[in-house]
């Protein structure tokens, strides 16, 4: 999927695209999720997802993991889309964020002060330094659950738009609920500023254990 077909994508997520057909935050054992790759793979394609991104904390391992091992050749090659991600802890309003980068170069030299394993530090911990790099890896940004900080999002969101952010993870179970369930009237509202703004929506379950349907 080229960065095109991605934007357009990213421009219709509703509250009905996760968890069954998009999952784009969720994260395997290289930084602190339960599943290999491929475990969490075949749980995409049992699934029946059609669109997924591995956005592990500060590591791109798990895609170079899966390209080095031909792992994606044991599914149909119709049956889902696999999107390069990383998860980033960066300043916004002087808060600790995270910011999701979707549809990155992997091997892109830009990502290197955020592939280290661990959170960046000084100007690279800035989120416009973040947007940079995932702009110049050739992807797109989005601040990831933005309910979730203690700043509130009605501020955050305007001031991450203004810093060059291109979406919002818009859909997210905030309740934490062991089956996902999109926490309708906080996301709603976010929506709705997101809308507002002109921004890209995105959702996702952020896995960590052994199923992509819930946390």
């Amino acid at each position: 999927m080229n960065k095109k077909e991605l934007i357009e994508l990213t421009s219709n997520i509703d509250i009905n695209s996760c968890p069954h057909i998009i999952n784009f935050h969720c994260h395997t054992k290289f930084s602190d999720g339960s599943f290999e790759p491929e475990q969490l793979l075949d749980q995409v394609f049992i699934n029946k997802l059609k669109f997924i991104a591995i956005t592990d904390h500060h590591t791109v391992k798990a895609h170079t993991f899966i390209e080095k091992n031909n792992i994606l050749k044991k599914y149909p090659s119709d049956s889902f889309n696999l999107i390069s991600g990383i998860e980033i802890n960066c300043l916004l309003l002087g808060c600790l964020v995270h910011v999701i980068g979707l549809g990155i170069n992997v091997n892109s030299k830009y990502l290197t002060p955020y592939i280290q394993g661990e959170s960046p530090i000084g100007n690279d911990l800035h989120i416009k330094s973040v947007t940079k790099a995932i702009r110049l890896a050739g992807g797109i940004s989005f601040l990831a659950h933005p309910a979730r900080y203690r700043i509130p999002f009605y501020k955050l969101i305007p001031e991450a738009n203004n810093q060059g952010v291109d979406g919002i993870e818009v859909w997210y179970d905030y309740d934490l609920n062991e089956r996902w369930q999109a926490s309708n009237f906080v996301c709603s509202k976010i929506n709705k500023l997101t809308e507002s703004l002109n921004m890209l929506k995105t959702c996702g379950t952020d896995s960590h254990g052994y199923s992509l349907l819930g946390r």
